[in-house]
């Protein structure tokens, strides 16, 4: 009996050995536990951080904390402004080709050096009166902005330099890069943090680990795009007209993503802000997902070949797999909401209805950016002006049925406006690819 199980297990094991996609499969399997496992010990990481700072900051400085992180990622998308959705279309083309991918690389960090001048002069001031409105003095406010500097600077380079390798496929060398930052980070919050409970102390914490990895991450790029090209203009006028199209969407969302925080800290209270950030940190969580489809789906997305069914397919598996674990992670949220709010702290409980809020749009957020991510990547882009159009009525519309000085008011508006762009965006990337041929 033992022999006939043996036998039988071995001819399995060879016909499966035999099946033509096997060895994709395991490709496959490899490269997904490879990247989840890095992942879920990066977010854990990240998560954990995060924590620490929520529970060691005050409340007041955890608000201007929120503050100072929201600008930073407004900086940094009016910094890029299309420019890496660019780079990627153009580095898929010439991936193989170091000199050519490292021309491509060359002009997306000229092109990002010369709009981070343009995003400081916006958004600084800005900064600074949200800041100076929720009570904080002109020392802690100009503390604040130049602790922004080091990962601003890191974040004006880091994207572009992630696409080389993500093009390439060389998962672990960038993982082990992000693993080594967010082991940095921890360290260095855990060191401070408890001394200095201060927010530009945190800010600082947080870039100066970034600014670390960005010199790891120019040596992995380094491997695979040719440092010594310089911009080329050929490439520079591709990626501006891709620009062109992108940059009134993205100021729009510089307004739309970030007014939420903007609204309650200039209607609401300092409290309020506090508790809107500290309930975003658990939609991080969610950061895995993105990541790994950024890392592994989209840039083989951008190198398929235009056939319909081939891009319908991969879009379909990546929206089921979004579902389900949305779904999970409602559920949970649902079922423990008290015992998720004590990891927050005791400044933040009572809060169970406005979480589930809080989680469900970046469930809805989080399927927006893989829309957009996989359009992008083929070089599809929405008018600008339908879009403006479209995403204002979205932002505009529920301001006449929520009171936005309040929590549970900024988070409908929120949940309503993430809704409507999931439906623009959705149908555009189908439409455009119900559009091409088998």
């Amino acid at each position: 009996m033992n022999v006939i199980k043996s036998t039988f297990l071995k001819d399995t094991l060879i016909k499966l050995k035999q099946h033509p996609k096997y060895e994709t499969i395991i490709s496959w399997g490899k490269l997904i536990s490879i990247t989840g496992s890095a992942q879920i010990l990066i977010q854990a990481l990240g998560f954990a951080s995060g924590i620490l700072v929520i529970r060691l900051l005050p409340v007041e400085e955890y608000a201007l904390y929120t503050l100072a992180n929201t600008m930073l990622g407004t900086m940094t998308i009016l910094a890029d402004g299309g420019i890496s959705t660019g780079i990627m279309s153009q580095g898929a083309k010439v991936w193989q080709d170091k000199e050519k991918l490292g021309a491509v690389l060359a002009t997306g960090l000229y092109l990002r050096r010369k709009f981070a001048v343009g995003s400081l002069l916006v958004a600084t001031p800005v900064l600074m009166y949200l800041l100076l409105h929720n009570n904080a003095s002109w020392l802690t406010t100009l503390l604040i902005v130049g602790a922004l500097i080091p990962a601003f600077f890191a974040a004006l380079s880091d994207s572009l330099l992630e696409i080389v390798p993500k093009l390439h496929q060389d998962i672990v060398s960038l993982q082990k890069n992000q693993v080594s930052v967010g082991i940095v980070r921890f360290l260095f919050l855990g060191l401070t943090m408890f001394i200095f409970p201060w927010a530009f102390i945190a800010l600082l914490a947080n870039g100066i680990p970034r600014v670390i990895g960005n010199v790891k991450l120019r040596k992995i790029a380094d491997k695979f795009a040719d440092k010594t090209q310089k911009s080329d203009p050929a490439v520079e006028k591709e990626v501006m007209q891709i620009v062109k199209k992108i940059l009134p969407g993205a100021i729009y969302f510089c307004i739309s993503g970030q007014i939420t925080i903007w609204l309650i800290s200039v209607f609401g209270n300092t409290t309020a802000v506090a508790q809107l950030g500290a309930l975003g940190r658990l939609a991080v969580l969610l950061n895995i997902v993105s990541v790994l489809i950024n890392t592994l789906i989209v840039p083989r997305f951008a190198r398929l070949a235009p056939k319909r069914n081939d891009l319908l397919k991969k879009v379909l598996y990546t929206i089921c797999l979004i579902l389900l674990l949305s779904g999970i992670l409602l559920l949970l949220v649902a079922i423990f909401p008290e015992q998720i709010l004590m990891v927050l702290g005791k400044s933040y409980k009572g809060l169970s209805y406005e979480m589930i809020l809080s989680v469900l749009i970046g469930c809805v957020n989080l399927g927006i950016s893989i829309f957009i991510s996989f359009s992008s990547s083929r070089g599809w882009v929405i008018n600008p002006i339908l879009t403006m159009v479209f995403n204002i009525f979205g932002t505009v519309f529920p301001l006449f049925f929520v009171d936005v000085s309040t929590i549970n008011g900024v988070l409908m508006l929120s949940l309503f406006s993430s809704l409507w762009g999931l439906v623009i965006y959705g149908t555009f990337t189908f439409l455009k690819i119900f559009k091409l041929d088998n």
